[in-house]
C-alpha cells in the first residue's frame, strides 16, 4: 500500500494534534515533582505557584489546618461567609493541586453567581437545605435542593450559585482541584470595579436605563 504526501503530512498533522491536545486528566494544576513542597508566603509569588520553603524550616503544622472549623461572618449584604482553605491560608497544599472551603449560610444568604476559572468544585452540605445550580455556556440552568449529606459537582469555569432555602442556618464544605481555583463574582465583576464598568456597557448589556445601573452600583459602593 502506497501513502501519498499529502495523505502523510495529514496523518503526521493528526498525531501532532493527539501528541499536543491536553487530556482531561492534566487540566488540573501541574504534578509536583517532589514530596511536598510548602508554599513559603513570604517569598515572591512565582510564574506558577509559590517557592517551596526550606526543608529545615518544615514543620508537622505546616501540613494541617483547623480554619474550617470555625464558623464564617455572615453579616454582609450576600448573608454567606466563606472560610478559605487554599495555599494563601493553608501554604501544606502548595503543588498539590487541592483546597477546601467553608461556606456558612444565614437564613436566606447567598452565595452569588460566580465562576472558579482555575478549578472543577465539588461539595457536600453539612447542615440546613440548599438550592445549588450551575448553567452552562448553552444557558441552560441545572439545579436542585440539596439537604444534609448530598454532594453536588460543578463544572469548571461555569457560573453557578447556592442559596439557603431552609428556616435556618446552613453548611456546605466544597473541594477543588486547584490549590487556589480562583473565584469571580459576577455581581462586583460587572458592578464594583475599579474604574468602574462604563455605564454604557451594561445599560446595553442589561436593556436598561442608567438610573438602574446607578442604583445597583450604589448597592456596592460604587
Amino acid at each position: 500500500m502506497v501513502i501519498s504526501s499529502s495523505s502523510a503530512y495529514q496523518l503526521l498533522f493528526c498525531l501532532l494534534v493527539l501528541v499536543f491536545t491536553p487530556f482531561p486528566s492534566h487540566s488540573t494544576d501541574p504534578d509536583p515533582l517532589q514530596d511536598f513542597c510548602v508554599a513559603d508566603l513570604n517569598a515572591t509569588f512565582s510564574v506558577n505557584g509559590y517557592p517551596c520553603k526550606p526543608i529545615s524550616q518544615v514543620t508537622s503544622e505546616d501540613f494541617f489546618f483547623d480554619g474550617l472549623s470555625k464558623e464564617g461572618n455572615t453579616s454582609n449584604i450576600f448573608g454567606i461567609g466563606v472560610t478559605l482553605g487554599n495555599v494563601q491560608t493553608f501554604p501544606g497544599l502548595n503543588t498539590l493541586g487541592i483546597s477546601m472551603n467553608r461556606a456558612d449560610f444565614a437564613p436566606g444568604g447567598v452565595n452569588p453567581p460566580h465562576t472558579h476559572p482555575r478549578a472543577t468544585e465539588s461539595g457536600v452540605v453539612i447542615k440546613g437545605k440548599v438550592l445549588v445550580g450551575f448553567v452552562t455556556t448553552d444557558n441552560v440552568l441545572y439545579s436542585k435542593v440539596l439537604t444534609a449529606g448530598q454532594m453536588f459537582v460543578i463544572p469548571r469555569g461555569l457560573v453557578h450559585f447556592q442559596l439557603n432555602v431552609g428556616p435556618g442556618k446552613a453548611l456546605i464544605l466544597v473541594a477543588f482541584n486547584s490549590q487556589l481555583p480562583g473565584i469571580a463574582l459576577v455581581p462586583t465583576s460587572l458592578f464594583a470595579t475599579t474604574p468602574p464598568v462604563q455605564n454604557q456597557v451594561l445599560t446595553k448589556a442589561f436593556q436598561v436605563g442608567d438610573e438602574v445601573i446607578n442604583v445597583i452600583k450604589s448597592k456596592f459602593g460604587a
